[in-house]
């Protein structure tokens, strides 16, 4: 079977979830126009992700600019029965495709670095909230739990999503893997040369295709408002891109691309899976759960349960 799919290295708008949703949900429909069932967004896409922003938070301190900044950002997150998730999709109801998405989830007083799925006519039908945010992000980001990392099952294939550096958590991929995931989408903002060869890297571990989407944007998006170590020129690209798609024996087909906002294509040959777990299939005959065996909890932990 041929499969297209899509990534989409498009800027976010980071002061309004709303544009960013409209600008994704008119990406959807040019990309299924193209044939591609599967689209991938980059981290953060709704909501924004703060590139160069400390929040006024040294040890032992808050700022109050710090502060007001935590409130814009959570001001501009989403919530997933809002607006923009269902502008996205109205849009994958219009074209049956199946899109991936990075937003900030706004859970009460709590943010989330949270990837959703969305299937055709069905809507919204999971997320997987990042389980660690990385360094600065745990000042903003809550933590997620066991009970979001799905996968779904297709006609096409068995999509699952892993966020940035979640990537570089062994035990999250072997989730991944046993849960039969044929196609890994790994939306990021980590922008650096080395995030390519981690890209090949999981593909011929999972004997997978790896789909993964990073924002090209510039400092001018941000507004006025946003801190950044990175300076304040407008023209300062903030994030590079480098959106790439990779075949199960570690092959580049599209990408890496740093050139500005695009949408890349791949014709996946779906049988190419099997093919490469010929050799090497992780959680099956290359495994030795003799010696090594992973336990995963994924029951949801909340601060606060009642008992009736």
């Amino acid at each position: 079977m041929t499969l297209k799919v899509a990534v989409a290295q498009l800027a976010s708008d980071p002061l309004s979830a709303l544009n960013a949703a409209e600008k994704a949900a008119a990406a959807v429909r040019e990309a299924a126009g193209q044939g591609a069932r599967l689209i991938v967004f980059p981290e953060a896409y709704l909501g924004g992700y703060p590139k160069g922003a400390s929040f006024g938070a040294p040890i032992g301190m808050r700022k109050p600019e710090g502060r007001a900044a935590f409130a814009r950002y959570h001001a501009a997150a989403i919530d997933l029965d809002g607006l923009e998730l269902a502008l996205l999709a109205e849009a994958c109801a219009d074209t049956g495709a199946f899109v991936v998405v990075g937003v900030i989830e706004r859970d009460g007083a709590t943010l989330y670095c949270t990837a959703v799925y969305l299937d055709g006519a069905k809507g919204v039908v999971g997320k997987h909230r990042k389980l660690m945010p990385t360094a600065a992000e745990r000042l903003v980001w809550g933590f997620g739990d066991g009970s979001t990392m799905p996968a779904f099952k297709t006609d096409f294939g068995t999509i699952g999503a892993v966020i940035c550096w979640e990537n570089y958590m062994p035990a999250l991929r072997m989730h991944m893997y046993d849960q039969g995931v044929t196609l890994y989408c790994a939306p990021t903002a980590d922008d650096r040369d080395t995030w390519l060869p981690t890209m090949r890297h999981i593909a011929m571990e999972g004997r997978c295709f790896v789909l993964t989407a990073c924002q090209h944007i510039t400092r001018a998006a941000f507004g006025p408002d946003h801190e950044s170590a990175l300076g304040d020129d407008p023209d300062t690209v903030m994030m590079r891109g480098g959106s790439a798609i990779v075949g199960p024996l570690g092959q580049v087909l599209a990408g890496p691309d740093f050139n500005g906002e695009t949408i890349l294509y791949a014709d996946l040959d779906t049988a190419e899976v099997m093919r490469a777990k010929f050799d090497f299939d992780v959680t099956g005959h290359y495994a030795r759960p003799d010696v090594f065996r992973l336990e995963v909890d994924t029951r949801p932990k909340r601060a606060v349960t009642k008992v009736e």
